[in-house]
C-alpha cells in the first residue's frame, strides 16, 4: 500500500473533489484516471483532513489536506488463451491489432473467456501495464463486440499514460486520428455534417444508450462517401465517421438519431429491417449473411507517446462488409 498526499489550494474552493483530483498533476503522474479515482473514493481510500470521503460530488472549501491510499497492483484474474491476433504493429510499448467482428474486448458476464484480454495476456505475458492499482492489459479504448477494425493497447505504463491522454483529447488538440466506415440506411440530407447530441444510459433498456439532455457530451462528424440507389430513392450510403468524443455505441446511436441507422444493427436499427426488401437480391443476401452492424474502425493514427514516431494505419473492411458494399454498388 502506498500513499499520495495533496493540499487543496484556496482557489479550488467549491470545486468537486473528484474533478480536483482528476486535474491534479500528482494524480496524473500516478496514472490515476478520473474513473479510477472515483472507484478509490467509493472504497474509502480518499481521505480529506483524515476522514474518508465517499460522496463523489463532495465540495472542497480550500486548504484541506488530502491523502489517497493506493493498493498494490492486484493480479489480473483471466487466464491467457492462445487466440490468434492480427497484429498491425508492435513494439515494447504498445500493440495495434485489427480486431475481428465477434471478438469481445473485456471479459464480462456471458463472456468470461475467449476475449481480446485473454489473447493479450497469452501474447504479451508480464509486459502488460499496471495502472492505478490494477494490473491489466492497457486497454485505452474499445470497440463493440461486433465492430471490426483497428485498436491500440498499451504494454508499458509510459505508453498507457500517453495514449490515455490522447484518447481523452480525441484529436481536438493532439495527434489522434480515428475514422470509421459505416453502411447506413438511406442518405443523410447533408453530405457532411456534425451530430452533437449528449448520450446516456437508456431509461428502461439498460443494454442501450440513448440521446439524453442529461447525458455526457457526444460529438460525431460524418461524411457521405457513396450512395446506393437511383436519385431520389437512395437505399443506403457508405459514411465515414470521425469521433470527437468516445462514448459507448456513439456512432450507432448518433446515426440512428438522425434517421439513418447502421445496416445490420439489431439494437438501434431494428425498425429498418423491412428496408431490406428495397435492396437488390445480391445485397439482400449479403446483408442476411452479415449478422452484425456494418461498422469498421478503418483508420488509426497518432504520434507514438514514447518514441515520438508518426504512426498511421488503415485497414479495409473485412470480407462480410466488403461483400455488402460490392453488392450495393
Amino acid at each position: 500500500m502506498s500513499n499520495l498526499a495533496l493540499v487543496v489550494p484556496v482557489a479550488a474552493a467549491r470545486e468537486r473533489l473528484d474533478r480536483f483530483l482528476a486535474a491534479a498533476p500528482a494524480c496524473s503522474e500516478a496514472h490515476l484516471s478520473r474513473s479510477r479515482l472515483q472507484a478509490l473514493m467509493s472504497s474509502g481510500a480518499v481521505l480529506v483532513d483524515g476522514q474518508p470521503v465517499t460522496n463523489l460530488s463532495f465540495k472542497l472549501k480550500g486548504g484541506e489536506a488530502i491523502s489517497i491510499d493506493l493498493p498494490e497492483p492486484e493480479p489480473y484474474e483471466p487466464a491467457g488463451e492462445d487466440i490468434p491476433l492480427d497484429i498491425e504493429f508492435e513494439d515494447s510499448h504498445l500493440i495495434i491489432i485489427n480486431k475481428p467482428a465477434g471478438l469481445v474486448v473485456h471479459p464480462a458476464p456471458g463472456h468470461a473467456d475467449g476475449t481480446l484480454v485473454n489473447a493479450l495476456i497469452h501474447h504479451c505475458g508480464d509486459s502488460l501495464s499496471g495502472i492505478g492499482g490494477v494490473r491489466r492489459p492497457g486497454i485505452v479504448h474499445r470497440l463493440d463486440k461486433d465492430t471490426s477494425g483497428l485498436l491500440v493497447v498499451a504494454k508499458s505504463d509510459a505508453a498507457h499514460q500517453g495514449l490515455a491522454a490522447l484518447f481523452a483529447d480525441h484529436g481536438r488538440s493532439g495527434s489522434l486520428v480515428r475514422r470509421y466506415l459505416a453502411l447506413v440506411w438511406g442518405a443523410p440530407q447533408r453530405r457532411q455534417g456534425t451530430i452533437d447530441a449528449p448520450l446516456g444510459r437508456h431509461s428502461s433498456a439498460r443494454e442501450k444508450i440513448s440521446v439524453r439532455k442529461d447525458g455526457r457530451e457526444a460529438i460525431t462528424h460524418y461524411r457521405v462517401l457513396a450512395s446506393f440507389g437511383p436519385p431520389g430513392h437512395v437505399v443506403a450510403s457508405l459514411v465515414e465517421c470521425t469521433l470527437e468524443t468516445g462514448r459507448t455505441h456513439q456512432i450507432r446511436v448518433h446515426m440512428a438519431h438522425i434517421g439513418h441507422p447502421v445496416m445490420g444493427d439489431g439494437l438501434y436499427g431494428a425498425g429498418f429491417r423491412s428496408k431490406a426488401q428495397n435492396l437488390g437480391r445480391g445485397a439482400r443476401e449479403a446483408l442476411a449473411a452479415m449478422p452484425r452492424q456494418a461498422l469498421h474502425a478503418a483508420t488509426l493514427g497518432f504520434v507514438h507517446p514514447v518514441t515520438q514516431q508518426d504512426l498511421l494505419f488503415e485497414r479495409a473492411p473485412p470480407e462480410d462488409m466488403a461483400r455488402l458494399i460490392a453488392a450495393l454498388g
